[in-house]
């Protein structure tokens, strides 16, 4: 099992992204990380023991080490964290101090996040971003020192006006700064989001996300990172578990407001108001969600989306007689190959094309 917890707030308002997120403004601090401790009394079994925990955003980081030493501490009165492998944290540059990551170090956090996003000044300000690219060198540095042992850095390509140049720069200034993990995510305009408003009409270049996307498995690859997931490289195995886990179909609980959790073919959301979901748990109660039953033909359709994803591949068992021929066809134009286990693993140019393979799987 695993846990996922949600901090919604952040210091600006990004103008790409679609999580439940707003700004921090009189938000009650620690109303809020006293309601996520007692939602997980009220939602965890008791004595839960995940393998690993994920603290998303929103924006973690901003939490002072007040509020973050009150929430494990809270945390820990329900969950069991002796069977951690992997406590991952997001965090953006510039969000944090030395002291702050020293404190993370101790809590027993493994693995941190940096949302660094482009090493280019202009598309950093184009994206809402509050940090320079030297912070986030420096980010990386404060982290290695206070002595988290992973560090990832988040990155975005096919942004509006990205040029390949301005690309491969950021890559290179990613893999100068020798992060155990790089995620590179192709920009998508997103509902409810400003870049949809200004950018979503034009909708994406594929000739242009194919290149981006070439590339950086090109220079990833030479680097010595595993590309392991269709947006995500890893070296000397330091894979995501968490996101390993979820990919593999695995279940996990969410607390927070706007979390998800699936458990045992059930899965809930939180109520996007942080407001009402920490009246609620202050009242002593769950606060509102919604949950709906996941079908066998809805798990098996979630799984081959995910795992097709992955360098793991498709195992045999979700594979049906009727798709052979499509199977065959995949192999014979190099998108896919089946290994001595039987599972279908997508090449390069077939992860371009995964989700209409997925689809044509799914039919």
């Amino acid at each position: 099992m695993h846990l996922y917890i949600h901090i919604p707030f952040c210091l600006r308002i990004c103008p790409y992204c679609a999580f439940y997120k707003h700004m921090l403004g009189r938000s009650d601090l620690e109303g809020f990380v006293r309601a996520v401790a007692e939602e997980a009394r009220l939602r965890l079994p008791q004595g839960y023991a995940p393998q690993t925990i994920y603290f998303g955003g929103g924006t973690p980081s901003l939490l002072s080490p007040k509020h973050l030493d009150l929430l494990a501490e809270g945390l820990k009165r329900t969950v069991d964290f002796s069977q951690v492998k992997e406590w991952s944290f997001e965090s953006n540059p510039a969000t944090f101090t030395t002291a702050k990551a020293e404190q993370w170090a101790r809590l027993g956090i493994t693995r941190v996040s940096l949302g660094a996003q482009s090493f280019e000044p202009e598309l950093l300000r184009l994206l809402g971003r509050t940090h320079s690219p030297q912070q986030i060198e420096q980010s990386v540095s404060m982290l290695r020192a206070a002595g988290i042992p992973q560090v990832n850095i988040d990155l975005m390509f096919s942004l509006p006006g990205q040029s390949l140049a301005q690309w491969r720069h950021t890559l290179e200034c990613a893999i100068a700064q020798s992060p155990d993990h790089l995620s590179t995510y192709n920009l998508t305009y997103e509902e409810d989001t400003d870049f949809f408003d200004t950018f979503g009409a034009q909708g994406n270049d594929e000739e242009t996300d194919v290149a981006m996307f070439t590339l950086a498995d090109e220079l990833l690859t030479k680097a010595g990172y595993r590309h392991y997931e269709i947006s995500n490289f890893a070296r000397d195995g330091k894979v995501s578990h968490h996101n390993l886990a979820c990919w593999r179909g695995e279940d996990y609980y969410g607390l927070g407001p706007g979390a998800y959790g699936t458990v045992q073919s059930i899965r809930y959301r939180n109520t996007e108001d942080t407001a009402a979901y920490t009246a609620a748990l202050k009242q002593g109660r769950l606060p509102e969600f919604t949950e709906e039953v996941i079908t066998p033909a809805e798990r098996r359709t979630e799984l081959l989306g995910l795992r097709l994803r992955t360098d793991e591949g498709l195992p045999s068992e979700l594979l049906r007689r009727q798709d052979e021929d499509f199977i065959r066809m995949l192999q014979e134009e190099g998108l896919a190959t089946l290994n001595a286990e039987g599972r279908l693993l997508l090449t390069l140019r077939g992860r371009l094309l995964a989700d209409e393979i997925a689809v044509q799987l799914i039919s």
